[in-house]
This record gives C-alpha cells, structure tokens and sequence, in this order.
C-alpha cells in the first residue's frame, strides 16, 4: 500500500490524509462501522459515523501522535475489532478492551495475521485488559448495559439510546460514589495516622524496659509505615474507582456520539431518497 500520512496537527491536512488508504486496505477483511479521529482530517468521509478521539482530546498535553481508530465487522464471521493507526510510528494497536465480548481469540489471530500481511513495515500490538485500571470491570459493567454491537448495528437507534443514557447514569452515580470515598480518606487520613502515631509511641514505649530500646523502634516505625501503607492504599483505591467512573461516562458519551452520528446519516440518505 502507499506511504502513509497524517494530517497536521491543527486539524487542516496540508497532506494527503491516510485514512482511505487504510480503509482501503482493510475492506476485503471487513467493513468498517465508525471511525474516531485524532488530529487528522478526512475530506471525504464514508457514509459510517465520524467522531472524535474521546481518550486523548482530553489529554490537553496534545503529546500523543495523531491517530485514526476504526471498528471493524470481520466479514467472514461478524466479529468486531477496534484498531487504532498510528502513522507517524508505523504502529497499529489491536484494542481488546473496547470490544470486550465481541471478538473471540481465533479471530484476533486472524485480525493480526492479516494486518502483518497487509501493512508490512508496521509493527502491530494487541492490547489486553490492565488489572491495575480494572479495565476488564469497566468493560464488563458497559457491556451489561449495552453492547458495542448494538450501538453500531442494532436498527432500533431509540432502544439503544435509552439504554446508553442508562449507562451514562450509572458513570455519574459511580463518580459520586468514588467521591464519598475519596472524602472518607482525606477526612480519616488527617487525624487518625498522627493520633495512631502517638498512641503506639507512647503504648510501645512502655516496652522498653522489657524488650530493648532498639526493638521498641523498630516497631514503631513498623506500625507507622503499615497505618501510613493502609491508608494509601485506600486512597488510591478511591482514586481507581474515580477513573473508572470516568471511563464509564466517556464510553457512554462515545455511543451516543455514534447514535447521534448514525441518525444524521440516516435522515441525510432518507433526504437524498425523497429527491431521487
């Protein structure tokens, strides 16, 4: 295929955009049914919903390479993918997180021996879950409520809109619910480690006497650094569960981006029909 090319960052595309070349390559493999898009223009665009890049246009930072992210129906079986091509590095990440339930092992495989075949010289990654971010717990609570599938395909638009806007309020009750937590932290936190500090100073150090002055020490600093490790990890626990409600809500806001996108398309073609 020809040299690939992103758009300039701006967003004017004072070179040829990469995008149908991609699309192009990837059409005897499957069809594509979004495409997201990050610092990169697209002139003529197919007739599937176009949004932006939800990930990375918050990152005010704009230190990420522009990219363009696809979701594809394998043709052969219906499996869905989500790719993300990155020109600049030559670098295609196959995201298994987004399409979570929605792609089987052996069809990954075929995704990625295909994309070695057809983008020689790129480098390719398959993205899994990360169980530090819960990822697969965020995945799954999205997925429950309405699958990618339904939000690209399913015909009754009105139905999956209700059920994304569900969605999107289970994002906002699990951002307040990570609030309470975080307050919770911060309000023990403050006079409960100094309080438990001098307690076990003065509790340990009746010990002296009978145990040593050096193990007296030793173990002070040990329930210190433990209360000090307990409430940590409480914290960043409260901190996981704030992004994750994040995450909820910015998938929630990408399916409707999609339904909304998907309904302008389709009053645009029932416009064009009336004219013929």
């Amino acid at each position: 295929m020809a040299p690939l090319t992103p758009g300039r960052q701006d967003g004017a595309s004072s070179r040829a955009s990469p995008v149908p070349d991609i699309l192009e390559t990837l059409r005897p493999f499957g069809d594509p049914l979004a495409i997201k898009l990050y610092r990169m223009a697209l002139a003529h665009p197919p007739g599937v919903p176009i949004l932006p890049c939800l990930d990375h246009e918050a990152m005010l930072h704009q230190q990420v390479a522009p990219h363009v992210a696809v979701y594809l129906q394998e043709r052969a079986t219906g499996d869905l993918h989500e790719l993300i091509f990155v020109p600049d590095r030559r670098r295609i990440d196959v995201d298994t997180v987004s399409t979570w339930g929605e792609s089987s092992p052996g069809a990954r495989a075929r995704l990625t021996s295909m994309l070695a075949d057809r983008f020689a010289g790129w480098r390719v990654r398959v993205i899994g879950p990360s169980r530090w971010r819960a990822d697969g717990r965020v995945a799954a609570a999205c997925h429950a409520q309405v699958p990618l599938r339904d939000v690209l395909l399913d015909p009754d638009v009105a139905d999956v809109a209700a059920r994304v806007s569900r969605l999107q309020m289970i994002g906002a009750l699990m951002e307040k619910q990570s609030r309470v937590a975080s307050w919770g932290v911060r309000t023990v936190t403050g006079p409960l480690l100094p309080a438990a500090g001098v307690l076990t100073y003065f509790a340990l150090g009746s010990l002296s006497d009978t145990i040593g002055t050096d193990l007296v020490a030793l173990l002070r600093y040990a329930v210190v650094g433990l209360l000090g490790s307990a409430f940590l990890y409480y914290g960043l626990k409260a901190v996981q569960l704030t992004d994750m409600a994040n995450r909820v809500w910015k998938r929630s806001a990408e399916y409707s981006l999609i339904l909304a996108e998907r309904r302008r398309l389709e009053q645009r073609s029932e416009e064009q029909g009336h004219r013929v």
